[in-house]
């Protein structure tokens, strides 16, 4: 069976769906996307993506085509069209279709608007159980990096970094400080059991995961610090782990070909993971 995708205001076989050339988002990358999992059928977590995705819209200008009930709306009845149990949903907006021209078309260029699923283990991940290896790159990316814009060459070519080396993240690092992962939120376990990640700020995505974490720590009473870890931290960590919409609570088992810990998910990981879990099905 076909997917079915949504493509500004209709839903259509994806096989169907085309985006004019002069769209601003594939000649300059000027547009914002967000990603929702599902799980269950269910979406997880997902206003809060939507606040982002309108945060991100606000800070480069672009306006937001829907209110949030109807952008519910819309990935509601996108999953249930692909009969979607486990994976995602991808939204993205652009500032339209217009002449090629670096500044801003017309105030009334209506915005392109695109979602699409896609089916993703999120749960059955082997590399929960075995653990992620990860490596580190160089941060290449801009000033505004709290902006989930859809320029993301940095992260593809930190990707292809990770996919050469033969593992599953990179975690960028500036000044000698870890920022984030490709695509996920970077966090370290201490010997004395704190869980450690970098305080928001532009040098970073506001992680969805991150915050949902974090709550659940706080909950369970954990020590959290928000704080910047270099990266010889990071190798001398009890655990480590990233963040993501598409992976939850992912350990890290080493680094560099540094192990991490004992080499293998540590028990505060799998703890926090069995936790998002819990709490994305509703428990």
């Amino acid at each position: 069976m076909s997917r079915t995708v949504y493509l500004n205001g209709s839903f259509v076989p994806f096989e169907e769906a085309r985006i004019p050339i002069m769209d601003r988002g594939f000649l300059f990358a000027d547009g914002i996307y967000e990603v929702s999992a599902i799980l269950d059928g269910r979406l997880v977590d997902n206003e809060a993506h939507l606040a982002r995705l309108d945060r991100s819209l606000g800070e480069i200008g672009i306006r937001n085509p829907y209110p949030t009930d109807a952008w519910i709306r819309l990935e509601t009845e996108l999953v249930a069209r692909n009969d979607l149990r486990e994976g995602l949903v991808y939204m993205q907006v652009t500032r339209g279709v217009a002449e090629r021209d670096f500044a801003f078309p017309a105030a009334d260029t209506p915005p392109s608007v695109v979602m699409f699923t896609q089916k993703k283990s999120i749960i059955g991940n082997p590399l929960a159980e075995t653990g992620a290896k990860v490596v580190t790159v160089e941060d290449l990316r801009w000033k505004r990096r709290d902006i989930k814009s859809v320029a993301l060459l940095a992260q593809v070519l930190a990707k292809q970094a990770a996919a050469q080396a033969g593992v599953a993240e990179a975690w960028m690092v500036e000044d000698g400080a870890v920022t984030e992962g490709s695509s996920s939120t970077a966090f370290i376990v201490t010997t004395d059991r704190r869980i450690v990640t970098r305080p928001l700020s532009t040098a970073l995505l506001p992680g969805i995961t991150r915050a949902a974490v974090l709550r659940l720590a706080s909950e369970e009473n954990l020590t959290v610090e928000e704080r910047l870890f270099s990266v010889e931290e990071a190798y001398a960590a009890a655990e480590a782990f990233y963040t993501s919409a598409s992976a939850f609570v992912m350990p890290v088992i080493a680094l560099d070909d540094r192990a991490i810990g004992a080499g293998q998910p540590g028990p505060l990981t799998r703890r926090l993971r069995d936790l998002y879990i819990g709490m994305a099905r509703g428990a």
